[in-house]
C-alpha cells in the first residue's frame, strides 16, 4: 500500500513514545514520504490531570515531601521528556530522508479527547496523509466493526485509530508493525488488515 503522488504533499504522523509510534514512524518513512514532502510529527499533550497526581500520591508515602514531589512531577513530566523524543524522532527521518522538511507540532488537548485534537490539527495544517500506530487486539476490532456501523457517536470507549480512520479528511493509516522484519499490518478506511511486508 504504497501512498504515493507526484505533487509534493503533507504526511502527519502522530508521535508518541511508544512502540506503535516509532513503527508508524518507520512505515511513513519507507512507503508514504517522497523526496521534497512536508512530514509533520504531532505530539498531542495531556496536561497533568488529577489522575496522575493521585496515582504519585498513592506510590509515595505520607510525608512533608509529597508537596516537593508532586511539583517535580509537573515541572519535569512535561516538556522536557516530550522535546527529548520528537528531537530523536525528528534526527531520525531527517537521516532517512534528508530531502523531507520535518516539522514537530504539540497541541493541547484543552478539554478535547486526544482524536479530536489531532483531526482539527489536521485540518488546520491540510495534511493529505494521517499516520498513526495502532495496537490491534479482538477488542479494538470489535469496536472498529461498531464504527463501521455508524453506531459510535464520539471517541469514548473507541481506539484512536479506529476514530481516526473513520472520521478523517484525508488519507489516514492505520501501523501495526509485526515484529522486526515481518512486516506491517495496516487498516485504511477502504482497506482493513491490510498485510504488507517490511
Amino acid at each position: 500500500m504504497e501512498v504515493s503522488t507526484g505533487a509534493p504533499k503533507k504526511v502527519m504522523v502522530v508521535a508518541d513514545p511508544t512502540r506503535e509510534s516509532a513503527g508508524a514512524l518507520q512505515w511513513a518513512l519507507s512507503h508514504a514520504v517522497l523526496e521534497h514532502d512536508e512530514l509533520f510529527l504531532l505530539h498531542v499533550d495531556q496536561p497533568l490531570s488529577w489522575r496522575s497526581t493521585l496515582s504519585t500520591f498513592l506510590r509515595r508515602p505520607s510525608s512533608p515531601v509529597f508537596a516537593a514531589t508532586n511539583s517535580s512531577i509537573e515541572g519535569h513530566g512535561g516538556d522536557g521528556d516530550h522535546l527529548d523524543f520528537l528531537d530523536l524522532m525528528k534526527s531520525a527521518c531527517e537521516a532517512a530522508q534528508p530531502k523531507v522538511r520535518v516539522h514537530i507540532e504539540r497541541v493541547e488537548m484543552d478539554g478535547k479527547d486526544k482524536a479530536s485534537a489531532i483531526l482539527l490539527k489536521s485540518r488546520m495544517l491540510s495534511i493529505e496523509v494521517l499516520v498513526i500506530g495502532q495496537r490491534r487486539s479482538l477488542s479494538n476490532a470489535l469496536l472498529g466493526l461498531k464504527m463501521n456501523g455508524g453506531s459510535a457517536k464520539g471517541t469514548r470507549g473507541v481506539d484512536t485509530a479506529e476514530y481516526l480512520i473513520e472520521n478523517s479528511k484525508c488519507t489516514c493509516v492505520g501501523v501495526q508493525k509485526k515484529g522486526q522484519n515481518a512486516g506491517y499490518l495496516l487498516n485504511t478506511k477502504k482497506q482493513r488488515n491490510f498485510w504488507l511486508l517490511a
